[in-house]
């Protein structure tokens, strides 16, 4: 009698750990999955609250002169490009505010998921009703103006200047923590400047540094 019961919890615990492998398993499965979908999903949000956050800003448009001042000598020649850090900070700092207020708000509705996707399968992850599911989002705008000087003929060189948004998303869901990072860059403004540019601003951009909203605690 003692073999058989002994043998009979040796069965019975294994199909216990079978059991709780199992479970473990479509977890890890299901959870792999469901991060995939958010993160895809806020991928998408993302792109259009930057946009949107953008073309709210600089909705009026923006001229070269107004970032640029390009000083001469006598001879008509380029001795100096600087540039307006007012005008520069303000511009990074609307736009990481306001793509910040519109990630919290597209983010309010949480993701539609498919029902297939808690099954932890990628085939079945398309199919059945959708699932609302709320998450946090958690993210970190940054914004800051680059320049480029690109050869445009014989004595000139455009100037080329765009706005650098990184938008640092963590996304918190019953699931699990989602992490990525959404670069987008926008031509604000150009010019073909007449004259040899100084060997200093070709190598290195005159705009400096940028502006970054952090998450509110």
């Amino acid at each position: 009698m003692k073999v058989r019961a002994r043998r009979w919890l040796f069965v019975a615990a294994a199909v216990v750990a079978a059991v709780i492998a199992a479970l473990v398993l479509f977890h890890s499965n299901a959870a792999r999955v469901l991060k995939a979908i958010a993160e895809a999903n806020m991928r998408s949000v993302t792109t259009v609250a930057v946009n949107d956050a953008i073309y709210y800003t600089l909705s009026d448009g923006i001229r070269y002169e107004e970032l640029v001042a390009v000083e001469r000598g006598e001879d008509g020649e380029i001795e100096a490009i600087t540039s307006d850090p007012l005008q520069i900070n303000r511009i990074a700092r609307d736009t990481a505010y306001k793509s910040q207020e519109n990630l919290q708000t597209m983010s309010e509705e949480g993701v539609d998921v498919p029902l297939g996707a808690f099954f932890g399968i990628e085939a079945l992850a398309g199919f059945g009703p959708k699932i609302r599911m709320k998450i946090i989002p958690i993210s970190n705008v940054a914004c800051k103006f680059v320049s480029t000087f690109e050869e445009a003929g014989i004595n000139q060189t455009k100037h080329s200047i765009y706005l650098e948004i990184v938008a640092d998303i963590s996304i918190i869901m019953p699931s699990g923590t989602s992490n990525f990072a959404s670069l987008t860059e926008v031509l604000i403004c150009e010019s073909v400047l007449v004259g040899k540019v100084p060997e200093t601003y070709l190598q290195a951009d005159i705009f400096g540094g940028g502006y970054s909203l952090a998450p509110p605690r």
